[in-house]
């Protein structure tokens, strides 16, 4: 594998190369999401939500993607179920939003004792930094649940998860990292595309899907 010698440099200064690799991928991550939002119209929980989750299901591996869907359902769930839990005491919105994550941290312990319980030690051993990222994507929900109803947090999650697994895909792309490796100014590039989203105003891939109708008759 090549290895540009900025990266080098990089890396002799006591930077790890999977650090630097995380951080010169962010970019394309972020850039990923604003497409989907942009051109393909999923909107998700925004763009930060979804890629932090995307690197979130990175931590999991070699444990394996699925335990990363199993806790990001589990969390949505766990959500859903203390709001209706909560909401007869009429709380105010920031200790609800506690007493949830304290709900959804209880619930994700267990999920891991249970799972070491079945000798899924992958599930057991994750490490603490996906499992924050997972419970605190339940304030998020939350908070969509209250200003936008239960079925619109429900299909903003799907479509976070949709494009976080898309993300994974593009993080753990050899051929990728072996290009930024080798050539780190390629994430320069994310800059006119950038750009060029920024100034998109055609439809997106899903408004062309909602209105198919109207455009076949006209």
């Amino acid at each position: 594998m090549t290895i540009n010698p900025l990266i080098d440099f990089f890396i002799l200064q006591g930077v790890p190369l999977d650090t630097i690799v995380l951080l010169l991928m962010l970019p394309i991550v972020a850039t990923l999401m604003a497409f989907f939002r942009q051109i393909v119209g999923i909107k998700a929980f925004g763009i930060y939500t979804p890629s932090i989750v995307t690197f979130a299901f990175l931590a999991f591996d070699p444990k394996g993607i699925k335990y990363g869907i199993v806790l990001f359902f589990s969390v949505i769930i766990t959500g859903m179920l203390s709001r209706i839990l909560l909401k007869r005491f009429r709380l105010l919105y920031l200790p609800r939003v506690a007493l949830t994550l304290t709900i959804v941290a209880l619930t994700t312990l267990g999920i891991l004792v249970l799972g070491g319980s079945f000798n899924r030690t992958g599930l057991a051993s994750v490490s603490i930094f996906p499992l924050l990222i997972m419970i605190t994507l339940v304030e998020k929900f939350v908070a969509t649940q209250i200003e936008k109803g239960d079925k619109t947090a429900i299909i903003l999650a799907f479509e976070t998860l949709i494009i976080s697994l898309a993300g994974y895909a593009v993080v753990r792309y050899h051929v990728l990292i072996e290009l930024i490796i080798a050539h780190p100014w390629v994430v320069l590039l994310t800059i006119p595309v950038n750009l060029w989203l920024g100034k998109w105003t055609g439809l997106r891939i899903t408004e062309y899907l909602r209105f198919r109708k109207i455009f076949n008759q006209s």
